[in-house]
């Protein structure tokens, strides 16, 4: 699992878990594909903001699951080890 406060770990069509607006208080989690990247910021301390592809759905980014497309699939450790 990797970290979502640094903008630079979240890629475009990620498998993020998010934690919507509607759901802070209870910390629940919702799995979905990163749509677009909110935050400007390098960082923020709560999550990066992004919308998911699902419904449009925004939330802050909690954990990073996975990256892929149609070429390769990349985990969040192998993407911080390369760089």
């Amino acid at each position: 699992m990797g970290s979502g406060q640094h903008r630079i770990n979240i890629l475009i069509g990620a498998t993020v878990d998010v934690i919507l607006q509607e759901d802070r208080n209870t910390g629940k989690l919702t799995r979905g594909h990163v749509k677009s990247i909110l935050t400007n910021c390098s960082c923020h301390q709560n999550g990066i903001k992004v919308m998911l592809q699902e419904d449009d759905k925004i939330g802050r980014v909690q954990n990073i699951i996975t990256y892929e497309n149609e070429h390769y699939t990349i985990t969040p450790d192998t993407y911080l080890n390369y760089y």
